[in-house]
């Protein structure tokens, strides 16, 4: 019989090989389960009303897919551009500087981004290929590697930084999971020893864009 709740797992695979509706196929995968499991269906949705409203807050972020998108047609990017174009010398590389250390300093501050939705798509991407554009028009090489390192310079600046809040869940997870394991540590220390690394990052992150724009530079020379 405990063979017989691993139908619910069938119910998944066939689900997405017919290429039905994911959410569909997750509740029924669900609700297989738990009836064979001995649950009545009312406790099933119970527990189903339970979990999402305890992770209610995870649903918020699919609001903002549509926001960005009415945002996008109604000129964000346009004016994203206008506004590089109003500046000199402002290159690639230089934008990701900026944003990098905008990035780690709201996160030293517990201030949340989320920036490959609502910041790298809609303007430091179309920023970044406006001020490679000043000298020439890009290749397509050339603009999937703005692209890439636009979506990098979120990744440093949320990955290496993300613990320098003490009040972040990151930070509390360390501490508690540590604790657990017999090793407690305070979270002010998990800070302290997160602000080296973050300024390394951004070092290392300054470099790595400058080479990028020399690169850019010269293959409009030539």
């Amino acid at each position: 019989m405990e063979y017989l709740c691993l139908l619910g797992v069938l119910v998944i695979v066939v689900g997405f090989a017919l290429g039905l509706d994911t959410v569909a196929v997750v509740v029924i995968s669900a609700l297989v389960t738990a009836l064979i499991s001995g649950i009545d269906f009312v406790s099933f949705l119970r527990i189903l009303g339970k979990g999402f409203i305890d992770n209610r807050m995870v649903s918020i972020f699919f609001l903002t897919l549509p926001t960005i998108g009415i945002i996008e047609r109604h000129g964000l990017k346009k004016a994203a551009v206008n506004l590089i174009n109003k500046i000199k010398n402002l290159t690639p590389g230089r934008i990701f500087d900026i944003y990098t250390a905008v990035r780690e300093i709201a996160a030293l501050f517990g201030i949340s981004l989320q920036g490959q939705v609502q910041f790298i798509v809609p303007l430091i991407n179309p920023m970044a290929q406006a001020a490679g554009k000043v000298n020439g028009e890009l290749t397509e090489l050339e603009v999937d590697q703005i692209k890439g390192r636009a979506a990098a310079s979120e990744n440093f600046g949320n990955f290496y930084a993300q613990n320098l809040f003490i009040g972040s869940s990151s930070v509390l997870l360390i501490a508690s999971t540590m604790k657990s394991l017999g090793h407690p540590v305070e979270t002010n220390s998990i800070v302290i020893n997160t602000l080296p690394i973050a300024i390394i990052c951004y070092l290392l992150c300054l470099g790595y864009n400058h080479i990028f724009d020399q690169k850019l530079k010269k293959a409009k020379v030539k």
